[in-house]
């Protein structure tokens, strides 16, 4: 059970975490696959498939969503998909000082509608209870949000006693701990900051290092069985390095699958395949989990993130420059 107590702006809240881990651990045993709790709607009805499909070969296009561009005079970025009940949301934010960021909601008639004003959020992620989590900039912190009303909850905001940042991606166990990556593209949206850029882990235990090798970490994920953990940065130079878990979740070895140009966000399919965004390439390359590429996705402008919806899961849906993308394919996937 936890037993720290919460703080603001500071390190962990004492509800937020009993929340997302639970206050007895599972025995290995018990605990169920990221394929079964993490994908599944709020009401539970959805998982991955006995039979998830077949993988994407060659080379594929995906075309924008109908009505999802917005014509404005601020440059700046949709990020973060997830599914969540039934619809696509993102999070969408410009250059402007602060980096002003909303989430919205991609409908089922097709419209977009803004969900919560000023969240400051990135990347975005939903727990087993179809919570939506963020990698929140403006708070330089790890944030949760109640859809229906937007109240916002801090997780974790720092590492030895100054904040993060810019938190930019995050993927979530089934027992709620919490990987993320902490880059330096946002850091201006408020003071302080790292002197490194570094992927974090939280657990019930508190805030730990896994990687601090690599520059700008951006895209992170895990795989079906939650026993590697992917994380794809560096930029021009990039890589795709995954790493071995533990039962403790801590890091046993890492291997680099791929090189990768500009990296950003990720997704994965039930059957482990991993799809890394190269943002400046306008691309999406599929791996599978042993490092070979097997398909490429592209798009007409800058991408940056991935994430499977749809009744079956099996439209990737796509964020970038000011726009959405989708492509229907043959195996489901993750919602975020």
């Amino acid at each position: 059970m936890i037993v720290k107590t919460a703080r603001l702006a500071g390190t962990v809240s004492t509800v937020a975490l009993v929340s997302l881990l639970g206050c007895d651990a599972q025995a290995p045993e018990q605990k169920t696959t990221q394929a079964s709790a993490a994908t599944a709607e709020q009401d539970g009805s959805w998982q991955c498939p006995a039979s998830p499909g077949t993988a994407p070969s060659g080379e594929l296009t995906a075309e924008r969503v109908p009505g999802s561009s917005i014509e404005r005079e601020q440059a700046g970025l949709y990020e973060g998909p997830v599914w969540i009940d039934g619809a696509l949301y993102f999070s969408d934010f410009t250059f402007e000082d602060g980096f002003p960021s909303r989430v919205q909601r991609l409908t089922p008639n097709g419209s977009l509608e803004t969900v919560i004003e000023n969240s400051g959020s990135n990347g975005l992620a939903v727990d087993s209870e179809g919570v939506l989590m963020a990698a929140t900039h403006d708070a330089k912190a790890i944030s949760r949000y109640e859809l229906a009303t937007g109240e916002r909850e801090i997780i974790w905001s720092e590492f030895e006693g100054s904040p993060f940042n810019s938190p930019n991606d995050l993927t979530l166990t089934d027992d709620g701990v919490i990987y993320f990556t902490d880059p330096d593209f946002q850091r201006s949206a408020a003071p302080g900051g790292q002197p490194k850029t570094r992927v974090y882990r939280i657990d019930e235990s508190g805030i730990s290092v896994i990687e601090s090798g690599i520059n700008n970490p951006n895209g992170v994920s895990l795989s079906p069985d939650e026993q590697t953990l992917y994380v794809a940065g560096g930029g021009d130079e990039g890589v795709l390095r995954a790493y071995s878990l533990t039962e403790s979740g801590a890091v046993e070895s890492h291997r680099d699958l791929a090189q990768i140009q500009v990296p950003d966000g990720m997704a994965v399919d039930c059957l482990g395949n991993i799809y890394v965004t190269e943002h400046t390439l306008q691309r999406v390359r599929v791996f599978s989990p042993e490092g070979e590429q097997i398909a490429e996705i592209t798009v007409d402008a800058n991408i940056t993130n991935a994430a499977f919806g749809g009744p079956e899961r099996k439209t990737l849906y796509l964020t970038g420059a000011g726009t959405l993308w989708q492509i229907p394919l043959e195996v489901a996937g993750f919602p975020y």
